[in-house]
């Protein structure tokens, strides 16, 4: 009997990225199960939120760890969209999806920071910090839809631009329900401090959303 030399594929580097992110959340339900159990129900209860919100919400490791699982995937779907469209180039795949994610967790952070910097600036740190961590709570569990168009985008329907529109809508609903409750429950709060509300979502927050639309439709 000849022998027969087995070759081993290496695995694509998509596979491994979502495997990373899976063993993220994995990760993360093994340890605070309980965490874990209020956070998938987020957007029915805020139970999460309400029992979370607190000083050093932000430095836990199981927001930490749903926070790295929403960069890796959001990160990986705005890399999809964009060669779905064709805005970007099919070689070096690898080191575009890593500038994406260098370039969002950079935003990301630079912009938490501004957030907390207008919390001080205006002495209402705790009001700001109530509202980004709620804010980022419904990001990171809109990454699980995320997550689910990612694997549908890549191993079942490629390209699907359907898949790409019906992703979105749920990312937009789910956030756009964090921010009816986010204003519902803050609202007395915000009240003084609307002008500065206002300020705060011009800024930060819309825009952003601006120059990227502009930069895309360039």
């Amino acid at each position: 009997m000849e022998p027969i030399e087995k070759t081993i594929t290496s695995l694509d580097w998509m596979t491994l990225t979502l495997f990373m992110a899976l063993v993220v959340l994995a990760l993360g339900k093994y340890l605070y199960h309980r965490k874990f159990l209020n956070f998938i129900i987020l957007p029915f209860n805020d139970k999460y939120i309400l029992l979370h919100n607190k000083k050093g919400q932000f430095s836990h490791w199981f927001h930490l760890l749903l926070t790295v699982f929403q960069l890796i995937n959001l990160s990986l779907f705005i890399f999809l969209v964009s060669k779905s469209f064709e805005l970007i180039p099919f070689e070096k795949n690898i080191s575009t999806y890593f500038i994406i994610l260098g370039a969002l967790t950079l935003f990301e952070l630079v912009k938490f920071l501004l957030q907390m910097l207008t919390g001080i600036v205006f002495n209402s740190l705790s009001l700001i910090g109530g509202l980004v961590f709620s804010k980022v709570s419904y990001l990171n569990y809109s990454s699980i839809a995320m997550a689910i168009a990612n694997i549908l985008l890549i191993y079942i329907t490629t390209d699907s631009k359907t898949i790409i529109y019906v992703a979105i809508s749920v990312i937009i609903l789910i956030n756009g329900i964090g921010g009816i409750k986010l204003l519902k429950n803050h609202q007395k709060a915000l009240f003084p401090y609307f002008m500065y509300f206002i300020l705060y979502l011009c800024t930060l927050e819309i825009a952003p959303l601006v120059l990227i639309g502009s930069y895309l439709k360039g």
